[in-house]
């Protein structure tokens, strides 16, 4: 069983920034997205940033210019470069890939969540 595991998140100053990183403990036979969510304190989970297969990104109004999604084949690993960060970029930051291994089926895979905090 492939698990994603984060890490990366913490407590920073507003303006501050912060490397998300989404690492998978074992390999797909391919990857169709990979996407970043986050959840407030009482907010439903929304989605951030994806990165498609082809390389094409697409953020939420509220962090473009300041989010950069991006993955390392070789790490098998995707981040989440937050910049600029403000207090209201406060939440639990889950990754999420759709992916599948050799002779199954396309499945999501969840990682775990990681706080990220935005305090003065």
């Amino acid at each position: 069983q492939v698990q994603l595991v984060e890490s990366g998140g913490g407590l920073v100053q507003p303006g501050g920034s912060l490397r998300l990183s989404c690492a998978a403990s074992g390999r797909f036979f391919s990857i169709n997205i990979m996407r970043w969510y986050r959840q407030a304190p009482g907010k439903e989970r929304e989605l951030v940033a994806v990165l498609m297969s082809g390389g094409s990104t697409q953020y939420v109004d509220s962090v473009k210019g300041r989010f950069t999604i991006s993955r390392d084949n070789a790490k098998n690993t995707v981040y989440l470069q937050m910049d600029s960060l403000k207090v209201e970029d406060t939440a639990v930051y889950y990754c999420n890939w759709n992916a599948r291994r050799l002779y199954t089926s396309n499945s999501d895979y969840w990682g775990q969540g990681t706080q990220v905090t935005v305090s003065s």
